[in-house]
């Protein structure tokens, strides 16, 4: 397994030479190739370079890590030491999942699990993490860990409410005093300044659930002042406690006030309640946009979200304190009932017990839905859910608990993907298929088969519009100078092969796909290589002197 090895720390050397190696060092160059030449030509292929411009035949010249030139019979022009024949075959950028949960690959101790292959297979060359407010206060920390250990796909990273909360206030249910929103300020400041994208929030589960708007106002300000951008779980995507209207003026609230970039995650109309929705939602963001306000949100193309089954089913007061005082509340018979009277709304709000499937591998109900559960045990749905519950899984993770459950409406989710500022991600995490699936899914079902959208809007919103919104430098075109993360897939056999029965089966059709110029996938293989990069988020000049972080 190769992968880039860390530079050495020597002395500089003096002079001219001094300042032309340490300006190759700072902007990642590789030293410039003869004239002419170059490692890599893709050839005859159709581009689509991440803008929103048609498709035109054009070669790729890649030397090192970067693209050289995109243009025609480039094959005259250079010399390269392979060339692909890519007639017939799609190229594009390297897709770029905003969303996604990949720790069991990522953070695996195996070499060969850390190319990341779940997105490799779908194209995907960089992804976001720490989000739904996961992300560590300990951005560089994160990013020494996979300097050090190596990964196959680009990583980007999110300073998340929950760790940053947890750290300062536990899992209780109450505001923080003005003393520990200092501390909590101060950790997302600190964050930013180590290069966090900016701040993720995931408002709908306990205890970000505890925070009010102001708490997360005061918190999306100092990422706000170091440029970065407001990511969000948003606090009700149904009819949980504010609902969804509510919950998107919120999203909305919190980018006036604290003057950022809200994108919003997995937007969906989730639950029978809702459905419909997806007109006025449309209309809610269009008018923030016209006002000034940049809002963008990201999708994934199924019809079944997946949680916890916590999340989905419990009443957030129940969670206050953490797992051990809900078990406690559960052995309270009076209180018990109370958990199983919400837990029966929250179950019918979702589409009742058959519309939710225990997903993750190896337990008795893995495959099943709850109803089925329900009737094996002989016991009422809920109480089959709170069986489930009670199971905490051999390594306290809670992979035993999680579901997908079947709540959205084919129609609210063609509409949101056809409006400009709805980008591709996948939520990907073990036992969905969205992991395996997403990009190859939308392009197979809503570009090829039903023409919801059209192939140039599917590239530029997995592409580009990503690469734009989150300010990723010199990625997501192909373009002269840009760094060289290249897929080439076949347009008749780029398709989905996992299902919500197999959900862990790659996808087809991707033939190659380069990250930072090395073959991750070649002729349809994956190489045993670790070429994936931390990207950093670099704040304005001044923002992080001491002077202008909260104090301590």
């Amino acid at each position: 397994m190769s992968r880039p090895r860390r530079p050495a720390r020597t002395a500089q050397p003096a002079g001219l030479l001094a300042a032309a190696l340490l300006l190759t060092a700072c902007s990642g160059l590789h030293p410039a190739p003869p004239a002419g030449t170059a490692d890599l030509l893709i050839a005859g292929g159709t581009v689509f370079d991440g803008s929103d411009n048609p498709a035109r035949t054009a070669d790729i010249a890649i030397a090192g890590d970067r693209v050289v030139e995109v243009g025609q019979d480039l094959e005259g022009r250079y010399r390269a030491a392979r060339t692909i024949d890519a007639r017939g075959m799609i190229v594009a950028p390297g897709f770029i999942d905003p969303h996604t949960h990949p720790y069991s690959h990522i953070r695996s101790p195996d070499p060969r699990v850390r190319r990341n292959l779940p997105w490799l297979y779908q194209g995907v060359s960089t992804i976001f993490i720490g989000v739904d407010g996961g992300g560590t206060p300990d951005i560089a920390g994160q990013r020494e860990w996979f300097e050090d250990h190596g990964v196959g796909t680009n990583i980007a990273a999110y300073v998340g409410l929950g760790p940053v909360r947890r750290r300062v206030l536990g899992n209780t249910d109450r505001a923080p005093d003005d003393g520990e929103l200092q501390q909590m300020r101060r950790l997302v400041a600190e964050a930013m300044c180590q290069g966090a994208l900016g701040l993720s929030t995931g408002l709908f589960y306990a205890p970000q659930s505890f925070a009010t708007t102001d708490e997360v106002v005061a918190l999306a300000t100092e990422a706000a002042v170091r440029g970065g951008v407001y990511d969000t779980h948003q606090r009700d995507e149904s009819s949980y406690s504010i609902g969804l209207m509510g919950s998107i003026a919120e999203v909305l609230e919190i980018g006036r006030r604290a003057r950022i970039p809200v994108h919003i995650a997995h937007l969906k109309a989730l639950g029978t309640d809702v459905h419909g929705s997806a007109g006025k939602i449309i209309d809610r963001i269009d008018r923030a946009r016209a006002d000034g306000l940049q809002v963008t949100a990201d999708q994934y193309p199924w019809l079944a979200s997946a949680t916890g089954i916590e999340a989905a089913l419990l009443p957030r007061w129940s969670q206050d304190g953490g797992r051990d005082a809900l078990l406690t509340r559960l052995d309270d018979p009076a209180t018990a009932n109370r958990i199983r009277g919400e837990m029966g709304e929250n179950l019918r709000r979702r589409g009742g017990a058959g519309a939710v499937l225990m997903i993750g591998d190896g337990w008795p109900w893995s495959g099943r839905t709850l109803a089925q559960m329900s009737e094996a045990w002989e016991l009422e749905p809920v109480d089959a859910a709170l069986r489930i519950i009670r199971h905490g899984g051999p390594d306290g993770s809670g992979s035993a608990r999680k579901i997908a459950s079947f709540n959205m409406h084919a129609d609210d989710v063609k509409a949101l993907m056809q409006q400009p500022w709805m980008l591709t991600a996948s939520d990907g995490g073990d036992g969905h298929p969205r992991q395996y699936a997403t990009f190859p899914e939308k392009y197979a079902r809503y570009v090829v088969e039903d023409g919801v959208i059209d192939l140039q809007a599917f590239i530029h919103r997995s592409t580009g519009l990503s690469a734009t919104t989150f300010g990723l430098e010199d990625r997501g075109y192909l373009r002269g100078g840009y760094y060289a993360d290249v897929v080439v897939f076949d347009p008749a056999r780029y398709a989905p092969a996992a299902s919500y029965l197999e959900p862990a089966v790659p996808s087809r059709g991707v033939e190659y796909l380069f990250v930072n110029g090395v073959a991750m996938i070649d002729r349809g293989s994956a190489a045993d290589a670790l070429p994936g990069r931390v990207l950093r988020h670099r704040p304005p000049a001044g923002t992080c002197d001491r002077a202008r972080l909260p104090p301590d």
